[in-house]
């Protein structure tokens, strides 16, 4: 396969990367300032709210790795291999993982009663979107692996 068919792929990946990079640099911190100054009864949760941010950020990140990996195996022609197959796997252990840290931020947010509805609504969209991509990996993952199955069955008859 050509270089060039993945390229519009490669492109989205590294500048979704580049943004959710710069939010965390820039947008975040600030946020959380402005956010402390103007309640400063929630300002004790700044740090550990940015901390689970970042944190949520390894997995993101791999997984955009992973993506830039499985594209790789795309143009190599090697889209059909356990290779492809592991990626998938981790991206869907990544996206598992998103929503899991989001879930618990939410419980530890509506524990301290700090759970506002706007960020709660931010929190679930996350979330869901988090699960959507691991139920769309799996059944990518499983039809990949189905596919193998097959294509080794058919070599081992020719």
């Amino acid at each position: 396969m050509q270089r060039g068919t993945t390229l519009f792929l490669r492109i989205a990946v590294y500048f979704i990367g580049i943004m959710v990079l710069a939010l965390f640099i820039f947008w975040l911190p600030r946020l959380a300032n402005d956010t402390a100054e103007m309640f400063p009864e929630f300002s004790y949760l700044r740090f550990p709210v940015l901390i689970g941010l970042y944190v949520t950020g390894i997995p993101f990140y791999f997984a955009l790795y992973k993506a830039l990996k499985l594209l790789t195996y795309i143009d190599k022609s090697n889209a059909f291999s356990e290779l492809s197959v592991n990626a998938l796997r981790y991206i869907k252990y990544c996206a598992i993982t998103i929503s899991g840290l989001y879930a618990i931020g939410a419980i530890f947010l509506l524990a301290q009663n700090a759970l506002h509805p706007g960020i709660a609504i931010i929190i679930f969209t996350i979330i869901f979107c988090s699960v959507v991509i691991a139920v769309f990996t799996m059944v990518l993952q499983k039809l990949l692996k189905s596919a193998l199955d097959i294509k080794s069955e058919n070599d081992l008859t020719v």
